[in-house]
């Protein structure tokens, strides 16, 4: 069985996260995509299609939009899942590491013609040394707004693995 898996990242933690996927995924041959590389895929050659984008400044990147555009019928016709990384969803007591209570999944929603039938959101990680200067400011004044981490000698990783694992759970049977 094949599963394809694709993604869109700044600093690497949705690929590490769909790396930790493909790893649970028992049977399966997995194939990484970069979808900032992408250009038209045949997806009904897959049993499964993953999408997982990370948020920078509030939003998802427009490649992904425009690959759920170019792809929007395969979508409709493959057993499909979609998963979202954001630092805002390190406050799960607030609900906002869920579907429901994710603004970025609510707006990704109402853009996007595609609607999954799974979907994820995870907490990201804070990579502030690796961030370019004007990253590094702009990021440690939406934490400071935020309530969060604002030493830019951090870095931190919020990703909850266990949250990862029942959703490659789900999506192994979906």
């Amino acid at each position: 069985m094949k599963a394809l898996l694709l993604y869109s990242t700044r600093e690497g933690q949705t690929k590490k996260i769909m790396h930790n996927i493909a790893q649970q995924l028992n049977g399966y041959d997995c194939q990484f995509v970069n979808l900032h590389e992408c250009q038209v895929m045949d997806l009904t050659q897959y049993d499964k299609v993953l999408i997982g984008a990370s948020i920078r400044y509030g939003k998802l990147n427009t490649k992904l939009y425009q690959f759920i555009n170019a792809h929007q019928q395969q979508l409709k016709n493959v057993k499909a899942a979609f998963y979202c990384v954001n630092l805002t969803a390190r406050k799960a007591d607030q609900g906002k590491d869920t579907p429901e209570g994710s603004v970025y999944i609510k707006t990704f929603l109402k853009k996007s013609p595609w609607q999954p039938s799974l979907i994820g959101v995870f907490a990201g990680a804070l990579y502030y040394p690796r961030y370019r200067p004007l990253d590094r400011m702009m990021i440690r004044f939406i934490m400071k707004l935020t309530g969060g981490e604002t030493d830019t000698s951090k870095e931190i990783e919020y990703t909850d693995w266990g949250k990862v694992s029942l959703f490659a759970k789900k999506f192994e049977k979906l």
